[in-house]
């Protein structure tokens, strides 16, 4: 079966702001976002990628189009099953005002019985994930052969379930994942089983240097900003 390529969104206006951007629409790539996704052609560049499928979102669409632009053989493929979690009334809401909400508790310690006012369940949001990737792992084992290699642009919850799923892991687990702007991750998917072979590689140890004020022990919804 083929290898999946899933590629977190580059920082965006929502990241440096704080902001749980969810569907909120307008939600862009900053400037270093831009340039995260002006490099993904040159750090993909060994890859002979037979699909290219993204979630709706304008984040997820930026920055795949230097990809689109350098290989203008490839034509992209949305797919709304992978855009980000609804998170309803949470929606567009500043991070640090969430951390006192009662149901931030849950979806911190339990996300599988998490579901957002006027959203969906995190339970949801995976389940729909999955089913993409399955469905399109078939498709593109049938169009292009079993060694195929093919992307997906998506979002830190979603890219974190999605290995969650791979590796068996719980959902209530998932907390555990983390997957900065423009990381890499890639799982090989088999008969028998899926195989993580790379997870939230940005080619930066940055952000894993000694901050001013270090990060928190609770996981940031929605995937964080990654590296200062």
């Amino acid at each position: 079966m083929p290898t999946l390529i899933l590629v977190r969104h580059g920082r965006s206006t929502a990241n440096t702001e704080g902001l749980l951007a969810g569907w909120t629409p307008g939600v862009a790539l900053d400037e270093r976002g831009a340039a995260q996704a002006a490099a993904l052609p040159g750090r993909l560049a060994a890859l002979p990628l037979a699909e290219i499928v993204a979630s709706p979102l304008q984040r997820c669409q930026e920055t795949i189009r230097p990809l689109l632009d350098a290989r203008p053989d490839l034509n992209p493929h949305t797919d709304e099953r992978i855009g980000e979690c609804h998170y309803g009334d949470w929606s567009g809401r500043k991070l640090a005002e969430l951390t006192d909400e009662p149901l931030m508790e849950v979806v911190q310690a339990h996300p599988s019985a998490a579901a957002f006012p006027g959203g969906e369940s995190m339970r949801t949001m995976q389940t729909r994930a999955a089913e993409a990737v399955r469905e399109w792992n078939a498709r593109v084992e049938r169009d292009h052969g079993a060694d195929a290699v093919y992307l997906m642009c998506s979002h830190g919850d979603i890219i974190k379930s999605l290995v969650a799923d791979a590796l068996g892991l719980h959902l209530d687990l998932f907390q555990r994942i983390s997957v900065e702007p423009c990381s890499i991750t890639a799982i090989r998917y088999t008969r028998l089983r899926p195989f993580l072979v790379r997870l939230g590689d940005t080619g930066d140890f940055t952000s894993l240097a000694p901050r001013e004020e270090p990060p928190g022990t609770e996981a940031e919804v929605g995937g964080g900003a990654g590296a200062p």
